[in-house]
């Protein structure tokens, strides 16, 4: 057994334990769900940006650095915008309806503004794109352990949906919270030191940029390159603005000063973390010019080609990350299946005690769910996308309707994501994925799904049969 074993055995005996620790002190569903509404701007800050910064952003990231080059950036740096917007503009509007209203989750202000049958259809979109996400992030587990110990990909995402499964389900938000601060120390210390390691050992940034033949000019254009750059912001966004389980963490803030500060400093944070994952990527791709696989560009830069604490410690860094995104996908799954629709319309008399084992109950099911699509995904990016496009498509326009304007009702909801989903898969279809210049198949499926709110909210209102309701349902 090398350290990098061992450093990985210690921490996940570590999680599990804390987990289980935390989820003593879990008895009503309002500490699973959110927190007690006590969360102040550094455990925000902490939980929401370690669930920020998981697989997608660090094995997916760096394997489109290795790819692409320096255009990796706009991956976590789209995230950063996101977060940014849902600090100062979204998320303090949603926390004042969600604390008067007493909310858990998203669905519940859906409901208050639309209808129980826009929740309804919101979860189950949610169950069907949720375990892709997590798949995603049990994926880039897996990886880390077959780098590092030569474990096969299933054994892999197996350990890994056992580890992270059990933490949360122990302790829902109130221990994801606490877990995420430590994880989040050892993130951004892990990264710092390979990113400082790696850039010395070829010379700085000058040496990376003349690179050779593995680093040639179009990857240091920021830009855009390949598959990579501002392109992706029309993908990933939205999903940081709106997602179900970033909003819900947003409920358990303390008070808006707590968002206002706590979010805005982690948008700041994703913002200059985002040159990490993008730059070692580049590092490996100069070590290593050809790799089978670019999902392994991170771990085997870690691994082979930094001292080996600085690279033990950047792979626990890297087993941190992917985690901590894990138990905020399961935060969404199972706060979505207990309070959304067993709590709502299965058992509305349901005690705090059933509530809590349906949710912890469907976490366990979500982690078996991501593990059976993560054994036939072919990469750590690939569900990912198909979890940012069904979210952001669904959901960016009639949440952002439902604060701002004071129409629309469930007609309008329905239309918009028929319309923003169908869109966006047509022109992925026609274009084999390319869109149309500037104009990804995301881009137009937003624009799609605004018109086909705004367009059945005009028809009703010349029927007469658009509700009158205020922004945010008031």
């Amino acid at each position: 057994m090398n350290w990098h074993t061992v450093v990985l055995t210690a921490y996940s005996v570590g999680l599990i334990l804390f987990g289980l620790w935390i989820g003593r002190t879990v008895h009503r569903s309002s500490d699973f769900f959110v927190a007690g509404r006590a969360l102040g701007p550094g455990l925000l800050l902490a939980t929401v940006m370690a669930a920020n910064i998981g697989a997608g952003s660090t094995v997916g990231a760096a394997s489109l650095g290795y790819q692409f080059g320096l255009s990796a950036w706009w991956w976590v740096g789209s995230a950063g915008f996101g977060t940014l917007i849902l600090a100062f503009w979204v998320g303090p509007r949603i926390y004042e309806i969600a604390a008067r209203h007493g909310f858990y989750t998203l669905g519940d202000f859906l409901e208050h503004r639309y209808g129980a049958n826009v929740r309804a259809v919101m979860t189950a979109l949610l169950w069907v794109g949720a375990p892709a996400i997590l798949a995603g992030q049990l994926i880039a587990l897996a990886v880390v352990l077959d780098v590092v110990i030569g474990l096969p990909r299933t054994t892999g995402l197996v350990l890994g949906g056992i580890v992270t499964t059990t933490y949360f389900a122990a302790g829902g938000l109130r221990g994801a919270a606490w877990i995420n601060l430590v994880q989040l120390v050892v993130l951004v210390v892990g990264f710092a030191g390979a990113l400082a390691f790696g850039l010395a050992d070829i010379g700085g940034w000058s040496g990376l940029s003349e690179g050779g033949a593995a680093i040639d000019h179009s990857f240091v254009n920021f830009w855009r390159g390949g598959d990579a750059g501002w392109i992706l912001m029309a993908l990933l966004v939205p999903n940081f603005i709106v997602s179900p389980g970033l909003v819900q963490k947003v409920y358990g803030a303390r008070d808006v000063r707590a968002i206002k500060l706590g979010l805005g400093l982690c948008g700041v944070g994703l913002l200059a973390f985002a040159f990490g994952p993008a730059v070692l990527g580049m590092l490996a791709r100069m070590h290593v010019p050809v790799l089978a696989d670019p999902d392994h560009a991170l771990p085997i830069l870690l691994r082979d080609h930094v001292p080996l604490v600085v690279g033990a410690l950047g792979l626990g860094a890297l087993f941190v990350a992917d985690i901590s995104s894990a138990d905020a996908i399961l935060f969404m799954l199972a706060t979505s299946m207990s309070q959304d629709l067993y709590r709502r319309f299965i058992n509305p008399e349901a005690s705090d005690r059933s509530v809590l084992l349906v949710a912890r109950t469907a976490a366990i099911a979500g982690g078996v769910l991501a593990v059976g699509i993560g054994i036939v995904s072919p990469s750590v990016v690939a569900p990912l996308r198909v979890f940012y496009s069904l979210v952001g498509l669904s959901l960016f326009v009639p949440v952002i309707a439902g604060l701002y304007t004071g129409r629309g009702g469930a007609p309008e909801v329905f239309a918009s994501v028929i319309a923003g989903v169908a869109v966006a898969m047509a022109v992925r279809l026609a274009t084999d994925g390319a869109g149309f210049g500037a104009l990804t198949p995301n881009a137009v499926g937003l624009m799609a799904a605004a018109a086909g709110f705004a367009c059945v909210a005009a028809a009703r209102a010349v029927r007469g049969g658009a509700p009158a309701r205020g922004p945010g349902g008031e």
